[in-house]
Formats: structure tokens, C-alpha cells, sequence
């Protein structure tokens, strides 16, 4: 009994220990974040994330000349001659990094930490800017939802300024923070709307109120936005929404936004047209989720197919191989093989990487493992060093494969995951693309996994993708994404007006079709 109780007051004093180093970390960071870096710390810190760069970066001159690359590193030292807090440092550097034109690669932004009491304060507000959904067009920022109708504030609105600032200031400057893969033009606006007020608030900080000018029918309005606290109702309604059901597995239910990442359902009465949405290629479940729903469209006997992966950023690969083993009419190939800059590579993903000291002892005792795992997963050919991947494997069509007519729904959100399984079935014919250009390249990206490299001085993380990743086949080089069948745009009024004229061409011509039968 006394060994017993001894083991759980060291326990108990472990608890204690970790609980009193995380708040030191936070204060400690915090007071970092605010503090002023002199100007030959960050230029060592420019230099340091270039040459991280150009060790483990598998393509980094892709869509930007070395010399090209190495002037505007030179060119934004030569601007540093003042100390700067590490958020004014990011804004200097991100838009060189953004300039590589590679979308996943991009600065970790400094914000402030919480400690657990200030997030548990935060978790009972109701937010205060993500109560609306937006919409970007060129430098103007409009609010398209506001599903709780807030001061009442119509869909079409125009913010016109933020606590007295032009909101079309911030738009400008947070543009330039983001990267789209090459030359692409359609993923920015579609992304910063989702992260604008990310961005804000960084800057900002949290406030329990904002001032907004707003514009709507020509009509200037000023509101007052607070951080209102969630009622009883609000709270049992968050516990409800995060009690994880079969359907809510299965589905991958998000919490957060009251949703579903995967969709399915038919779109006639007689099961003609079967409709799958995917939000987010998050790979929980969706191995369960995919033989279920094409299990149904089989025995349905359906003769259409729509995939809606609009506003998807991407994801697991093994997702997308797994979804194509459906939509494949022989053995295919989804990617190439995998290119690094070197077999140790792999190593270099921080793997002891935001541990608690329980992970920490837990990982250590299995890291030999890791390493032996991960130094055999590498192989070398043609003097190139290439990691082995599952998707670059042959892989055979499920037997439950559709066999009917597919239509693919995409714009400028569907990213990463989302625009190598849209490259491959364009290339092998297997579907109809239509809606926008890609916002993620035709002829790849780099990602799989990162280095998340620590700016030495600013302490700035620089998360660095190491695979090149590549859909199996004959690139098009023009570095920009994958390019639709059928180019069909969506305004913003048909958002307001819950039109879609993407999917409404595609029943059409599934109509049409249905009448020539």
C-alpha cells in the first residue's frame, strides 16, 4: 500500500512539474513574441531558412530561378536595418517565401500562447469575426453569411474598414503572405477568405469588441461586434456536437463548423445519380466510408457519378489512392515515385516534436524502431534518392469499382490531394472536370511530410515539405492547375442565393444524356 502510494505522489509531482514548465514555456514565449530582434540576428535568420531550404527542399527552384531567388533573400536582407519583433519579421519574410510559389510551403505565424485557463475562458464565447463566412474579390472583403444574424447584417455586405483601418489594407498585405503552387491565380482569393481573420487576430490580438463600416445597396453602416458569452444551451449543444458517433466516424464530423468532411447521397428518386462530397481527404474512417457508399451505388445500379471536392485542401494520399481503386477500370499507378534530397531526410521530421515528457519517454524507447523503419524506406536510382510510397505501387480496382460515367466538380480550393486525383483522371479520361482551374498544381507539389525548422533568433517555425509528390503521368508543365473540361465560374451572388451553376450543368447534361437513352 505505501509503494502504491508513493508511486502516486511521484506521479503526482511529475503532474505538477509539467504543469508548471508549460506555463513557464508559455510566458516565456510570450515574452520572446514581443521582444525586438536586432537586424544582424535576423539576417542570420534569413540566411538560416534559405540554406534549410536548399538542403531538404526536393524542388525548390520549380517555379523560381536560383539567382532569381537568391536576390530577393539579398534584396530583403538589405531592408532589415532596425530590430523587430518576430511578427514584424514575418511580415517581411513570408512574402519572399511565398515568392518560391510553392503553396505548402509557408512561415508558421508567432501568436500569442493561452494557458489552459485562457483557452477554457475562450471556449465559453461565441467568436466574434468567424460567426460569418466571407468572400475575397480582388482587394474587397465581403461578408456572404451570417447564419446567426448578427446586427442583422445582410449577405453581399462589404466591410469597408476594421476598427478604422481599410479592410481592403489588410487584404492586400495578407495576400502577399500566401503561396499558390506556380503560377496559379485562383487559390489565393478562396484561401484567404478562410484565414483573413487568422491573420487579424495574429496581429491584433483577441479584443472583446470591433468596429466595422460596412457597405451594403449604397448604404455606409458602422456596427459594433462583441465577443458574446455561450449560454447554457450554446455549451450542452458543444458537449452534444462532440460525442463521436458511428455516422459522425464515419462520416468525419467536424465539431467546430457543425459538418461532415465526407457526403453521400442520390440525387434522383430513382438512384440514377449518386453525389459524393469530400471537404477534406482526412483519411479517418474514410476506408469504412468508401466501401459503404460504393457498396450502395452498385447495388443501386447508378449510372452517374458526381465528386465534389470543391474547397478541398487536400489530404491523405492513401485517401485519394483508396477513393481512385473505386474509379479505376483497370491496375493503375496514382503517383511517381517520390524524390528527396538525400536518405537521411527522413530523420529530419522532428519526431520527439511537441511530446509531453510521458510521449517523450514513450519515444525514446521506440525511436531505434523509427529509425531502422525509415532508413529502409529510402532507396536510391539514377543517382536520385526517392522514398517508398504505397501509391506508387500498381494497384488493382476495387470490386465494387464503378463503371458508370464520372463527373468531377472543382474551383480554386481544391488543393495538394485534391489536384493530383483530378490530374490522374483527367490524364487517364476517367472523368469530366468541371468548374475552375485548380488552386493546386497539375504536375505536382511537394509535401507528405516536414522538417519544422526554428529560426534560430526569432524563433519562427519554417515547416519544410520533404517528398516530391507527383500524380502518374505526362506533365503539362505549364505550372499552373488542373485545368477543367467545362469552365463554369460561381459569383458571389450565387452563394448568397445558394445556387450552384457548377452541379447544375452537371444534372443537365445528365439529363440530356437521359433523354437520348
Amino acid at each position: 500500500m505505501k509503494k502504491i502510494q508513493n508511486t502516486l505522489k511521484n506521479y503526482s509531482i511529475i503532474l505538477l512539474a509539467a504543469a508548471l514548465s508549460s506555463c513557464t514555456s508559455i510566458r516565456r514565449h510570450n515574452e520572446q513574441r514581443a521582444t525586438c530582434v536586432g537586424p544582424d540576428e535576423l539576417k542570420e535568420d534569413v540566411d538560416y531558412a534559405y540554406l534549410k531550404l536548399q538542403q531538404m527542399h526536393p524542388q525548390l527552384y520549380w517555379y523560381i530561378s536560383k539567382p532569381e531567388l537568391d536576390r530577393k533573400f539579398d534584396s530583403l536582407k538589405g531592408t532589415i536595418d532596425e530590430p523587430l519583433t518576430p511578427l514584424q519579421f514575418y511580415f517581411k519574410l513570408q512574402p519572399v517565401i511565398a515568392d518560391i510559389r510553392e503553396g505548402h510551403l509557408a512561415l508558421r505565424i508567432p501568436r500569442k500562447k493561452f494557458t489552459k485557463r485562457q483557452i477554457k475562458s475562450l471556449e465559453h464565447k461565441k467568436g466574434m469575426f468567424s460567426r460569418f463566412e466571407y468572400y475575397i474579390k480582388d482587394d474587397h472583403l465581403f461578408i456572404i453569411q451570417n447564419k446567426d444574424s448578427i446586427e442583422n447584417i445582410k449577405p453581399g455586405t462589404e466591410i469597408l474598414t476594421i476598427n478604422k483601418v481599410p479592410a481592403s489594407n489588410y487584404v492586400k498585405k495578407y495576400r502577399e503572405l500566401i503561396s499558390s503552387d506556380g503560377y496559379n491565380t485562383t487559390f489565393q482569393s478562396y484561401f484567404l477568405k478562410d484565414v483573413f481573420f487568422n491573420f487579424y487576430t495574429a496581429e491584433n490580438g483577441f479584443k472583446d469588441t470591433a468596429t466595422i463600416e460596412t457597405l451594403y445597396n449604397g448604404e455606409k453602416l458602422t456596427y459594433t461586434l462583441h465577443r458574446e458569452s455561450k449560454s447554457k444551451n450554446d455549451l450542452d449543444k458543444d458537449k452534444e456536437q462532440e460525442k463521436r458517433t458511428p455516422e459522425k466516424k464515419v462520416n468525419d464530423y467536424v465539431a467546430s463548423s457543425d459538418s461532415y468532411n465526407r457526403n453521400f447521397k442520390f440525387l434522383d428518386k430513382d438512384s440514377t445519380t449518386a453525389y459524393i462530397k469530400v471537404k477534406s481527404f482526412s483519411r479517418d474512417y474514410s476506408d469504412k466510408f468508401y466501401k459503404e457508399t460504393f457498396a450502395k451505388i452498385k447495388n443501386a445500379g447508378s449510372k452517374y457519378l458526381i465528386i465534389d471536392v470543391r474547397n478541398n485542401y487536400g489530404g491523405s494520399l492513401h485517401e485519394i489512392n483508396n477513393l481512385y481503386s473505386y474509379l479505376a477500370p483497370e491496375p493503375y499507378v496514382l503517383i511517381k515515385p517520390s524524390q528527396l534530397t538525400s536518405r537521411i531526410t527522413p530523420l529530419k521530421t522532428n519526431y520527439f516534436r511537441k511530446s509531453t515528457p510521458f510521449q517523450y519517454a514513450f519515444k525514446s524507447l521506440a525511436y531505434p524502431t523509427y529509425v531502422f523503419a525509415q532508413t529502409f524506406s529510402t532507396y536510391k536510382k539514377d543517382g536520385k534518392v526517392y522514398y517508398k510510397m504505397k501509391a506508387d505501387k500498381p494497384t488493382k480496382p476495387n470490386k465494387d469499382a464503378f463503371q458508370g460515367k464520372v463527373f468531377v466538380l472543382i474551383n480554386g480550393g481544391s488543393f495538394s490531394a485534391s489536384s493530383i486525383i483530378t490530374a490522374k483522371l483527367k490524364y487517364d479520361k476517367r472523368a469530366v472536370l468541371v468548374g475552375e482551374e485548380t488552386g493546386g498544381a497539375n504536375d505536382g507539389t511537394v509535401a507528405g511530410f516536414y522538417s519544422y525548422q526554428k529560426l534560430p533568433h526569432s524563433k519562427i517555425n519554417l515547416p519544410i515539405g520533404l517528398l516530391l509528390v507527383q500524380p502518374n503521368i505526362d506533365f503539362l508543365n505549364t505550372k499552373k492547375g488542373v485545368v477543367p473540361d467545362i469552365t463554369i465560374t460561381e459569383s458571389m451572388q450565387d452563394i448568397i442565393d445558394k445556387k450552384d451553376p457548377q452541379l447544375d450543368w452537371v444534372k443537365n447534361e445528365i439529363a440530356k444524356e437521359k433523354e437520348l437513352q
